[in-house]
């Protein structure tokens, strides 16, 4: 804190009036805002416990806005380079700013939408442009993605999560298929290899007054293949994509990319074309390994050190590596995929939903515990009292965009989530088997359609769990 206070006086003379600590979750560096009654912007002050750390975000900084990009500017750094100020981003990030779509468990409105297609048109940039004039051996803590970057991250996974979750697998045979799947990976692409932010997603891009995208926290920087960033910004476990949006950000990256590639003088070749128009496929597996990293960290930030945040996370995390599980095909790993299917087994809990009409009574309870919760849906707009609408359901976009421009039903399911949240996760605590939630309105039509279609997906979702929903009125069941 002293160091930080006599290079503020060194660059501005005078002592900062005011120092706050702000958070870094994931993170040994020490972050503070500074700043002082000159009415002179404050500065954000860093305290690292790596030189050569420092050193790497300060040679990238500089690098990146000499091509561009919106990052930090670093104004001063001291004689040891173990603390330096940076310029002051404000404190909106792209997290706090989607932050309703995410507690309404993926239901992104147009405004959301529009800023991760913003920030995600932008990666191609720092990933190419970006590149050009950055020194990679200042990189830290290696200047490349290489095996053993990918086997680093695959036994973090390893020791700090799997293990502690009691697992069975045998390590020789695991280790074995690991170094297979790192040589996969790392297989030549017909994409050029960029700079690999390392961790691109919301918490690290910050907006301006005119909701600008700026990018901050990208000290871990090296060069390697562009799908790595992309697996982190659209599989972040926590934000609850749903596919049609991920599809959405995809195809924006993909265009943008196409543009960059041709800024920096890259013919666009038939296997260039030919990677480009399949993009999916040589995604998959980087959102593979990019979510046994992220789980590893939780287990490390979480089960060792106790943060609740990154126990909270992991249900998430989970959910997206069971998905992966069931559609891609990892038989070429096979210690890996029996590990990881152990891991992912759906909890026994089986959750029941149900949309019905109040004019023809609550539904039953077939399991004889109870009926769980019932919740009225009458409090919301109708659509039901407009004539466009009469003959369509909860299910059909056009009422899907009434009852979400009108927004009554998303502040309605912000509460309904939190409580499910809670009781799902006690439920998956103690064991139980079943949990039951019904959602009524006049005609089980609209509005009940629309509330117990999406908790049935949002909790399928986040926590793996069987679910059965029934539209009672419409003689609809699906099996999540």
């Amino acid at each position: 804190m002293l160091r930080l206070r006599q290079l503020y006086s060194q660059l501005r003379g005078q002592q900062p009036t005011g120092i706050t600590p702000l958070s870094a979750a994931g993170s040994n560096r020490l972050y503070f805002r500074l700043g002082d009654d000159g009415g002179q912007p404050t500065l954000i002050g860093v305290i690292g416990t790596s030189v050569e750390e420092n050193n790497a975000f300060i040679h990238i900084a500089g690098r990146l806005a000499a091509a561009g990009i919106n990052v930090p500017e670093v104004v001063a750094v001291s004689d040891d380079r173990l603390c330096y100020l940076q310029t002051d981003l404000g404190t909106t990030s792209l997290y706090d700013a989607v932050a309703q779509g995410r507690k309404r468990g993926g239901l992104y409105d147009d405004a959301e939408r529009r800023l991760l297609n913003d920030v995600i048109a932008q990666l191609p940039r720092l990933q190419l442009l970006g590149a050009k004039g950055i020194d990679f051996s200042m990189c830290y803590p290696q200047a490349e993605m290489d095996e053993d970057n990918v086997l680093f991250d695959l036994n973090y996974f390893k020791y700090c999560f799997l293990k502690p979750s009691h697992v069975d697998f045998n390590e020789l045979r695991l280790d074995r298929d690991f170094h297979r799947f790192a040589n996969d990976l790392l297989r030549p692409s017909a994409l050029p290899k960029g700079f690999v932010y390392r961790d691109f997603q919301v918490r690290n891009i910050m907006l301006d007054a005119g909701r600008t995208p700026w990018f901050i926290d990208f000290q871990g920087g090296r060069r390697g293949p562009l799908y790595y960033d992309l697996a982190s910004f659209l599989y972040q476990a926590s934000a609850h994509y749903p596919e049609a949006l991920r599809t959405e950000l995809l195809n924006t990256y993909t265009e943008a990319l196409r543009q960059v590639l041709g800024q920096t003088g890259i013919t666009l070749s038939e296997p260039i074309e030919a990677e480009l128009s399949d993009m999916t496929a040589h995604l998959m597996p980087f959102v593979l390994f990019r979510m046994l990293q992220v789980l590893g960290a939780y287990g490390y930030r979480g089960y060792f050190e106790r943060k609740q945040y990154f126990i909270d996370s992991i249900p998430a995390a989970l959910g997206t590596v069971r998905q992966l599980v069931a559609t891609l095909d990892l038989t070429s790993y096979p210690e890996m995929l029996a590990a990881l299917q152990r891991l992912t087994t759906p909890p026994a809990l089986r959750v029941r939903v149900r949309s019905f009409s109040y004019k023809k009574g609550i539904p039953a309870d077939e399991s004889g515990n109870g009926g769980g919760y019932v919740f009225d849906c009458r409090s919301t707009n109708n659509p039901g009292r407009y004539p466009q609408y009469r003959n369509l359901t909860g299910l059909d976009q056009p009422v899907i965009d009434f009852l979400e421009d009108d927004g009554e039903i998303l502040h309605f399911l912000d509460s309904v989530y939190a409580l499910a949240d809670f009781h799902v996760e006690r439920y998956l605590q103690r064991g139980f088997t079943d949990l039951m939630f019904s959602f009524g309105c006049t005609g089980g039509q609209h509005r009940s359609v629309y509330c117990a279609q999406h908790l049935a997906e949002h909790l399928h979702t986040k926590y793996g769990v069987s679910v059965n929903l029934v539209h009672r009125e419409q003689g609809i069941t699906q099996e999540l």
